[in-house]
C-alpha cells in the first residue's frame, strides 16, 4: 500500500509545486514557501479535529521521542528549503537542484549508520541509480558541466539542501512510528498536524525577526494560496503515511518519480519534445525505482 500512497504524495507534491509557483508573481520566493507551512497547519488542525474529535477516534500515545523527532523533522525541511533557495540566488536554477538530489543517499547512509532500517545490497544500487537518474533530467543535458562544478557555492548549498531533506524524511519516520495504539493514518495526521504548526511558528517568527511584511503579504494572498495549502496537505499526509508504513530510503527513492510524473505531463500537456538521453534517464529512474521497491 506504501507504494501506490507515495505516487499519490509525489502527484500531489508536483500539482503543488505548479501552484506554488504561481505564487512568485505575487510572493517572494520565501514568502511563497511559507504558505505551503501557514495555509497548510489550519487545515491539518480541522482534519485532526474530524478525525479525533467528531469522529471520536482515539488519539495515539504520544511517546517521549516523539517531540525531539519531530523538531529534527521540522528543523530540516525548512534548511533544507533555505538552502535549496540560497543555492538559486547564487547561480542557476539547476545546479542546486542536481545536488539537492543527493537526499535519497544521505537517507540510505543514516540508515546504514543505524539510524533506519537499512537497504539491502540492490537498494543502493537502486538508489545510486535513480539519484544519477534524476540529476540528468534535472540538468537538461549539461550534467557534466555541472559535475565540474561540485565545489561552487550553489553545489554545497545543493548538498546541504539534501542532507535538510534527508533529517526531515528521518524526523517525519521517528515522530510518527513513535507515536503508539493507533492506525498508521491516525498516526500520519497526528504527527503532520504538530509538524506544521512547529514549522509555522519556526517560519513565521523567522519573518517577524527579519521582514513582517511578509506575514501580512502572506495573508493578503490568500486566495491563490489556499489551493497550495490543500494541494501542501495532501501531499504531506501522503509522505508522513508512507513514512509510517515503510523506511524513509525506500519512500524517498521512490518518490523522486515525481520528476518522471512531471515529465509525462510536460509531453502530454503542453507537447514538449524531449531528448532520447531524457528518456534514458527516465529509464535509469525507473530501474532503480524497481530495484529499491522490489529488491530493496
Amino acid at each position: 500500500m506504501w507504494i501506490f500512497i507515495t505516487l499519490a504524495a509525489a502527484t500531489f507534491q508536483i500539482l503543488r509545486t505548479s501552484r506554488q509557483h504561481e505564487l512568485r508573481s505575487v510572493l517572494s520566493t520565501a514568502a511563497a514557501g511559507f504558505v505551503r507551512y501557514a495555509y497548510g497547519a489550519p487545515l491539518a488542525v480541522a482534519l485532526s479535529l474530524v478525525l479525533f474529535g467528531a469522529l471520536g477516534r482515539d488519539l495515539p500515545g504520544v511517546h517521549v521521542d516523539f517531540w525531539p523527532a519531530l523538531l529534527i523533522g521540522a528543523v530540516g525541511q525548512i534548511a533544507g528549503t533555505v538552502c535549496l533557495l540560497q543555492s538559486f540566488k547564487v547561480r542557476d536554477f539547476a545546479v542546486g537542484t542536481v545536488y539537492s538530489k543527493s537526499e535519497v543517499l544521505f537517507v540510505a547512509a543514516l540508515g546504514a549508520l543505524g539510524f533506519e532500517t537499512a537497504l539491502r545490497p540492490a537498494g543502493w544500487l537502486g538508489a545510486v541509480l535513480v539519484t544519477a537518474g534524476v540529476a540528468w533530467l534535472a540538468s537538461k543535458g549539461s550534467l557534466s558541466s555541472l559535475l565540474h562544478r561540485a565545489g561552487d557555492p550553489a553545489a554545497l548549498l545543493g548538498l546541504a539542501a539534501g542532507a535538510g531533506f534527508a533529517a526531515a524524511s528521518l524526523g517525519i519516520r521517528a515522530a510518527s512510528r513513535s507515536l503508539t495504539d493507533a492506525p498508521s493514518f491516525d498516526r500520519a495526521v497526528l504527527a503532520l498536524t504538530a509538524l506544521l504548526i512547529v514549522q509555522t511558528v519556526l517560519n513565521a517568527g523567522w519573518f517577524v525577526a527579519t521582514d513582517p511584511g511578509e506575514i501580512r503579504r502572506t495573508a493578503a494572498a490568500w486566495r491563490p494560496a489556499i489551493p497550495v495549502g490543500i494541494l501542501s496537505l495532501l501531499g504531506s499526509i501522503g509522505w508522513a503515511w508512507a513514512f509510517t508504513l515503510e523506511s524513509a530510503a525506500k519512500v524517498r527513492t521512490l518518490g523522486q518519480v515525481e520528476l518522471i510524473i512531471a515529465f509525462v505531463l510536460a509531453r502530454v500537456t503542453l507537447g514538449e519534445r524531449h531528448t532520447r538521453a531524457d528518456y534514458l534517464a527516465s529509464g535509469l529512474v525507473l530501474g532503480g525505482v524497481v530495484l529499491v521497491t522490489v529488491w530493496g
